[in-house]
């Protein structure tokens, strides 16, 4: 691919290589369209060592995912260069700049650049994180049922996740660490001591590892409580600078800024579209493949109708 020649121009530019984009990718490549991926090889999920939920895929690594997704969409023509992009300019069709330098052109954009998880910033956290600290029951509930839970409070919030959990295990414990125990309400209360949770005030200083397994919770004042399993909640970072730019409208969260998307998921921006968890905290890589598709499907549609009214209007 010559990223200087801005004669040619693509159908679509799908940045970020994930499973929304490869889902979006692989509709594209069957519709006969030119397609780019841009992906940066920065996937979420990377620290998991398996995924789970998605049907006929369960347990599949992710590493192992996106590399069937690549092969997948090569067979269709599918071109996946492995860059950033670093900015997107509008002139009726879209400026893609690249970070290795050189720009390519397309008529779509979909931008599926996901999310970063900001962890809280307890010694041993980032260290476990994907194997025995766990943020979703989910995606790892079934793995680890039965054991010990704990549960790292970020918010008053993380009363919710500890209440979820319960369902998995009947042993959990929530770590209010730097909650108060007079952000909980009555009912927060209330709920706790009906699910068996149950919860332990002051700032948790670190974990115990033995074997290179979780075996405890060490709080600041000394004590230490046995726990094999921490879930908690980190803090999601939406990756949507290109959209911002680009003047999407956003829709601020608790959980960050996402874009106000359709049910296809066209932004407010003509021509730009978003998938995976660009749109929300939440997608899981099931979602994220189903936002894919359904933002390239109606990409097709979109481009054939443009080309049709032209040719109509001569």
């Amino acid at each position: 691919m010559n990223t200087t020649d801005r004669s040619e121009i693509y159908d679509v530019v799908v940045v970020g290589g994930g499973a929304a984009g490869l889902s979006a990718a692989l509709v594209l490549g069957r519709a006969r369209q030119r397609a780019l991926v841009v992906d940066a090889g920065e996937p979420r999920n990377a620290p998991s060592p398996h995924m789970q939920g998605y049907l006929t895929r369960d347990g599949m690594s992710p590493a192992e995912f996106l590399a069937l997704g690549r092969e997948e969409i090569d067979r269709y023509g599918v071109e996946l260069v492995r860059d950033r992009v670093s900015d997107v300019t509008r002139d009726g069709d879209f400026t893609v700049a690249l970070g290795a330098g050189g720009a390519v052109r397309a008529r779509r954009l979909i931008v599926a650049t996901g999310l970063k998880d900001e962890l809280p910033d307890v010694p041993g956290v980032a260290e476990r994180f994907g194997k025995d600290v766990l943020h979703c029951p989910f995606c790892h509930g079934w793995e680890v049922r039965d054991e010990p839970f704990g549960v790292l409070a970020a918010s008053a919030m993380s009363v919710h996740q500890a209440l979820m959990v319960s369902q998995w295990s009947k042993d959990v414990t929530l770590f209010l660490h730097r909650v108060a125990e007079a952000e909980l309400t009555d009912q927060d209360l209330r709920r706790l001591a009906a699910a068996g949770v149950g919860v332990v005030p002051g700032e948790v200083a670190g974990l115990l590892v033995e074997d290179d397994r979780l075996a405890g919770v060490r709080l600041a004042d000394g004590t230490t409580h046995a726990r094999s399993v921490l879930f908690t909640a980190p803090r999601p970072l939406p990756q949507t600078g290109l959209l911002e730019r680009l003047g999407a409208e956003m829709n601020e969260t608790p959980f960050g800024a996402y874009p106000v998307v359709d049910p296809t998921g066209l932004t407010t921006v003509p021509g730009v579209w978003a998938a995976g968890n660009a749109i929300g905290f939440a997608e899981q890589v099931v979602h994220a493949a189903s936002g894919g598709y359904r933002a390239a499907s109606a990409i097709v549609g979109d481009l054939l109708m443009s080309r049709l009214d032209a040719a109509v209007d001569g």
